[in-house]
């Protein structure tokens, strides 16, 4: 049987099994993910482990070219990486038989020049005589060829649990810290204050607009349905004192906290979306920024003509009945965080990574300031920074004992926890069908249009994200499928936009499998057809628009 056919059916069976476990069998997320990977880690043959490792560890060449004494090539090497003059590298070609070995090519000196305007080492390496090299080759460190022999004969679990920890290195303690962010901002007041602090300077007719900017900034450290909880008594109350524009208020929250949930890290999906794909947080946080104004921006304007069409009436619900909603809209404002500090928690890490990002391509530079940028910077300093702010915040404005923050750490932790095994699953499900080999399936994608490379992307993660409900595990499933070909080269642009185009496909088609469909109706009061008469449509309308936006930016502005 041809490899493509047996790469594509080992996928389609990981992605049932996926799909399946969560769909028809109920399982938790983490297990139908782990389930996933070890079924598709069983079935990968040896040979597409090996052909995986080496292209992993492969040179890139930069350029093929005729020289005085035959063909040579330029490779982005340097001595840092092993490479010396007159060290050998091995010259593999893809065939019918997968990659074989073809020859041999010896560096002959370095240089240090500009390419794509960064500053790179490369090593001038000339082929033997009588061997013809294309562009195409796989050219490979000896030892390095020896390792990916090596990793091939690892059992299914080793590999399972490298992928697993390897992706719990890279969001571990982002999830942990988002969480504990998320879980002081609601216990302290904090995320009260914002909506509060939002609806004074808007005003009776900008609430609903009020609304949609609050669910989007409490959407980019708070888990959605968490954001939902919080908010819609505050939409309540509102009908109670308006008496009209409830489903304007409803749906406008829903507009802002989803699109941030898909679009904007720290949140998991964006989060390991971007890890995956090797996108800069700071870039990915500016850019689903951008992305998220259009699409939140759609889902308002929806909100607005389904307001005008439709009435949505104010009902009781298990949460919250009309009384406590009357006292909701009452609380005294003078018992929540001052409005600076309140939002210090989550624009801080944004001012940080975002900061260290526009500097580092604008005034670069290695000195003292820039050492300290870089520290404060980083993902992990930054979002501690926040986390321990918000702890702060929580102890002075609640009066709070130690034993009563421990305590609520404790709890955000064990939310966290279960999002991070969500998370690290996916990086086990995606870690193994790379070595299937399955970025061979779509290898002729980057000759394609920029277009049509990000249009699959969607299609793809919108294909999955229906059939099984979860916005993030769609993501995840989507992203292990499509980073085998997320490097700049391969693209002709930057993986910010596949990041982008993943997070939109997430939003259609919202419906009964997914969790967050029930929150939003039952919380607001909804009945199941009402929900997926107002809520449907809008999900699905944002990502479709998030899709023209991303194609638009592609095209004009590929940021390579």
């Amino acid at each position: 049987m041809d490899n493509s056919v047996v790469t594509l059916l080992i996928l389609l069976a990981g992605i049932v099994v996926v799909v399946g476990g969560v769909l028809a069998l109920r399982l938790h997320a983490f297990l139908a993910l782990v389930l996933g990977a070890l079924l598709v880690g069983v079935l990968t043959p040896k040979d597409s482990l090996v052909q995986y490792s080496i292209e992993k560890a492969a040179v890139e060449i930069v350029e093929l070219r005729s020289g005085s004494d035959g063909q040579e090539l330029l490779l982005a090497t340097s001595t840092s990486k092993g490479a010396r003059v007159g060290t050998e590298y091995i010259v593999m070609r893809l065939g019918d038989a997968g990659l074989t070995g073809i020859g041999n090519v010896k560096i002959t000196k370095f240089e240090d020049t500009i390419v794509k305007d960064t500053k790179r080492t490369l090593a001038f390496a000339s082929s033997d005589d009588d061997l013809e090299l294309k562009t195409t080759d796989v050219i490979v460190h000896p030892i390095d060829f020896e390792a990916a022999k090596s990793m091939a004969g690892k059992t299914v679990g080793e590999r399972v649990a490298t992928a697993f920890g390897t992706t719990c290195a890279k969001i571990g303690i982002l999830i942990a810290m988002a969480s504990i962010i998320g879980k002081c901002l609601l216990d302290s007041g904090s995320a009260d204050r914002i909506v509060r602090w939002a609806l004074g300077i808007l005003g009776e007719k900008g609430a609903p607009f009020a609304f949609m900017m609050s669910g989007f900034l409490l959407g980019i450290p708070v888990f959605f349905d968490t954001v939902f909880y919080l908010m819609i008594p505050l939409g309540k109350a509102m009908t109670m004192r308006t008496g009209r524009n409830y489903l304007f208020y409803v749906l406008a929250i829903v507009a802002g906290g989803s699109m941030a949930h898909s679009l904007v890290p720290p949140t998991p999906g964006p989060l390991f979306v971007a890890e995956q794909l090797s996108v800069d947080m700071g870039t990915m946080i500016l850019a689903g920024c951008v992305v998220g104004i259009f699409t939140a921006g759609t889902g308002y304007i929806y909100a607005s003509f389904a307001n005008r069409i439709w009435e949505l009436p104010l009902r009781e619900s298990a949460d919250f009945s009309l009384e406590d909603l009357e006292q909701l809209s009452k609380r005294d404002i003078n018992e929540l965080p001052p409005v600076w500090l309140a939002m210090l928690p989550i624009v801080l890490p944004v001012i940080l990574i975002a900061g260290y990002t526009v500097l580092k391509s604008t005034v670069g530079g290695s000195g003292g300031f820039m050492r300290v940028a870089a520290t404060l910077g980083n993902k992990n300093i930054a979002l501690t920074i926040s986390a321990a702010i918000a702890m702060g915040t929580l102890v002075w404005q609640k009066r709070t004992s130690l034993k009563d923050l421990a305590a609520s750490v404790q709890s955000s932790l064990a939310s966290g926890g279960v999002i991070i095994l969500i998370t690290a699953g996916g990086g086990s499900f995606g870690g193994v069908l790379q070595q299937t080999g399955v970025s061979n399936l779509i290898r002729d994608l980057p000759e394609a249009s920029p277009i049509a490379i990000v249009a699959l992307a969607w299609g793809i993660t919108a294909a999955i994200r229906t059939a099984q409900g979860s916005a993030t595990v769609a993501m995840i499933t989507a992203v292990g499928i499509l980073a085998g070909i997320a490097t700049p080269e391969q693209l002709g642009f930057h993986p910010v936009y596949l990041a982008l185009a993943i997070g939109c496909g997430s939003k259609p088609v919202a419906w009964m499998n997914d969790s967050g469909f029930w929150v939003i109706g039952k919380m607001s009061g909804m009945t199941e057809g009402e929900t997926l008469k107002y809520v449907t449509p809008m999900s699905t309308t944002m990502g479709i628009v998030g899709l023209v936006v991303v194609m638009i930016g592609v095209s004009v502005f590929p940021m390579v």
